[in-house]
């Protein structure tokens, strides 16, 4: 569930980009935030979910955001300006250019009371033909949520070996035909950007089944080599790690997590439980929170969303 049956986090509209925040109220919930109270927002994004935390902290609250993009975190910088009148009342809000990966080197041991990660993709990458994310429009093969990133997708692309590429493919795309698009994708290299690689894959892997035919034949291939360009599974595992989640928040603390596809969800799923069983966590929600009929019509992209809590201790 990624490019063409993608939830990501906001929507673009009217030539600009507004932020339509996937399971808003259940995070806030779930977070229980409190005035005064410290609070990281792992993928400020385009601050949908921020902006809800910083009203209500209040002046003695402090709010920290990551972001891989540059221009997400410029974008959430104004977006997070003190609304007119409310400058007294506002959150210190500091935010971070970089992976949350990092959370455990950036936000001091047990000084934090919760922290969220919203995994999908922000509409600002998504949307932006140019970052090379969907095959909606042609594009060059990029798909680096931080452009200063020295991986590219083109380079996947074109310079892996075969069985190599097949391999990413299958592990972060969960694509059954995986050899049969390496090698297809070998043979029509050059390969310089997201309309020839649909091309490619979608000739390669055409649909088998009715069920199958739902997606894009091309959405787990541009997945799988996402997911492998920005390290997202690996940096999944460093926030959950004990270096992460556990060193940065506070006894009590709440961890919210919102992932859109099975892979990542497996990996918080089997993180919370196995703190759950060491007595790290206390387990707030025992199957995932999944949107309402009513906000899947508003904003379908969230279809896909389950959102996952825990209590420190």
């Amino acid at each position: 569930m990624e490019v063409g049956d993608q939830a990501p986090r906001g929507r673009h509209g009217g030539g600009e980009f507004s932020h339509v925040p996937v399971l808003l109220n259940q995070a806030i919930d779930f977070l229980a935030v409190q005035p005064g109270g410290t609070y990281i927002d792992c993928t400020v994004g385009l601050g949908g979910h921020s902006s809800a935390i910083a009203k209500r902290l209040g002046a003695q609250g402090h709010l920290i955001g990551f972001d891989k993009d540059p221009k997400a975190i410029e974008l959430a910088q104004e977006r997070l300006k003190p609304p007119a009148g409310e400058e007294h009342n506002w959150p210190e809000i500091r935010l971070v250019q970089g992976s949350f990966a990092a959370v455990g080197e950036q936000v001091a041991a047990a000084s934090a009371d919760g922290l969220l990660a919203d995994l999908g993709l922000s509409s600002l990458q998504l949307e932006d033909a140019a970052r090379g994310f969907s095959f909606q429009a042609d594009a060059p093969l990029d798909m680096r949520m931080d452009p200063h990133a020295a991986l590219t997708a083109d380079q996947v692309v074109n310079r892996l070996d075969e069985q190599s590429l097949a391999d990413v493919i299958y592990e972060f795309g969960e694509e059954r035909r995986s050899r049969r698009i390496a090698r297809a994708i070998v043979r029509a290299r050059p390969i310089r950007s997201t309309m020839h690689l649909a091309e490619v894959v979608s000739a390669a892997a055409r649909p088998m089944n009715p069920s199958e035919r739902r997606i894009h034949p091309a959405t787990r291939t541009f997945q799988a080599i996402r997911i492998h360009v920005n390290r997202e599974l690996d940096d999944l595992r460093q926030l959950l790690s004990e270096g992460g989640v556990p060193r940065v928040l506070r006894p009590g603390g709440r961890l919210v997590i919102i992932s859109f596809h099975s892979l990542e969800d497996r990996i918080v799923k089997d993180a919370m439980r196995e703190g759950a069983q060491a007595g790290r966590y206390r387990l707030l929600t025992k199957k995932p929170v999944t949107p309402s009929e009513e906000e899947i019509a508003r904003n379908p992209r969230s279809r896909s969303a389950k959102l996952r809590a825990v209590a420190i201790g």
